[in-house]
């Protein structure tokens, strides 16, 4: 694997580049955009995620191949993400639990004490 050097310069820019972006993250975090906080939030992680991927893992001056598997692997997790979505946001609620009065504006049912286990 013949693997192209670097200077240091650009690893210190990229790291100040991921530094920034850290810290426009936890910017966002302190405000509120409404609906547009995850999309927010995911467009930050993605530029992170791309900065890691070129340069601190020597995926922009591999060949082709590399470039595949790197694709091939981005795609098998939006495989996972998309089946594991699908199943959470089809389920119901379950009767019984929770989740039935989770979003209702009646509080939860108590437990009431056994009345036959407090008079002994």
């Amino acid at each position: 694997m013949s693997s192209s050097i670097l200077p240091t310069k650009i690893y210190y820019r990229v790291w100040i580049a991921l530094l920034a972006l850290l810290f426009l993250t936890w910017g966002l975090a302190e405000i509120d955009l409404g609906p547009f906080n995850n999309i927010a939030a995911l467009s930050i992680s993605f530029a992170k995620m791309i900065l890691v991927v070129l340069f601190f893992m020597h995926v922009r001056y591999e060949k082709p191949l590399t470039w595949i598997f790197v694709t091939a692997g981005l795609i098998w997790f939006l495989i996972m993400v998309d089946l594991t979505l699908s199943d959470y946001l089809t389920r119901g609620d379950v009767p019984g639990t929770r989740q039935t009065w989770r979003h209702s504006q009646t509080q939860p049912p108590t437990l009431q004490p056994n009345t036959r286990a407090a008079q002994r």
